[in-house]
């Protein structure tokens, strides 16, 4: 059962109890629907929502304390990430996702993000290394300080200047499609003890091999980076329980 042994994704961080919600607000104070969609992804992909839970409009906009809108703007994100369904008629409801379904798609973007770092070795230009190279630095600082939701956000930006420095626009694009419908469980995986940590050396090896121009290296070390095997694997599989099946 090789293929049920890897799981992929570079996740992070513990999910915000209500008190804590949202951790981010705008400049205002105000809740956006990027925001909703965060808690109610996580709460969706840890099992607190269950497969074929209807997300009720109302409550969650009283629960924010917004109007329906920015709700109805988090669960077609939502929908579109592949975690809820839309049924006419009927409403949104929470869309189970098995674990055969999971480990395909996280293999697929192994093998997105490991053709980015090939490309990129070879085509970064100087304005995509300077971006590399910030990202790379804002993921140390987070790192130092303990801070995984705040490394989890720089790793975004970390992968995505990869994509930017691939130089091929329609592999960037396919790769943050997945990204976007992967994000909440790439986001559980700093979840497995001293992950973080070892997420950042992975970095740093990924770095040099694209700032020496070494293509394959770049590739094997990305697509090492994203996929999961063996403890780690059973401790993220644990984390999903009962949600993944």
């Amino acid at each position: 059962m090789e293929r049920n042994a890897k799981l992929a994704g570079e996740t992070v961080g513990p999910v915000e109890t209500d008190a804590e919600t949202p951790r981010r607000r705008s400049a205002g104070g105000r809740v956006k629907s990027g925001q909703i969609r965060e808690m109610l992804e996580q709460e969706i992909v840890t099992g607190e929502r269950l497969a074929g839970e209807r997300l009720d409009e109302q409550a969650v906009a009283l629960r924010f304390g917004v109007s329906r809108t920015p709700v109805r703007e988090a669960i077609n994100q939502l929908a579109s990430a592949g975690l809820v369904e839309l049924i006419p008629n009927r409403g949104a409801f929470v869309r189970e996702t098995g674990l055969a379904e999971l480990v395909e798609m996280f293999e697929v973007m192994a093998e997105m993000e490991g053709m980015a770092g090939r490309l990129a070795a070879r085509r970064i230009a100087a304005p995509a290394r300077a971006r590399l190279q910030a990202a790379h630095l804002a993921c140390e600082n987070a790192a130092a300080r303990e801070a995984p939701d705040d490394y989890y956000y720089e790793n975004e930006r970390f992968h995505q200047a990869i994509y930017d420095a691939c130089g091929n626009g329609f592999l960037a694009a396919e790769a943050r499609r997945l990204h976007q419908r992967l994000k909440a469980f790439r986001r559980l995986q700093l979840r497995v003890p001293h992950r973080m940590h070892q997420s950042l050396v992975e970095h740093r090896r990924i770095v040099a091999a694209i700032e020496v121009g070494d293509g394959a290296t770049a590739e094997a070390e990305l697509k090492s980076h994203i996929m999961v095997q063996g403890e780690r694997f059973a401790d993220l599989v644990a984390s999903l329980t009962p949600k993944v099946s």
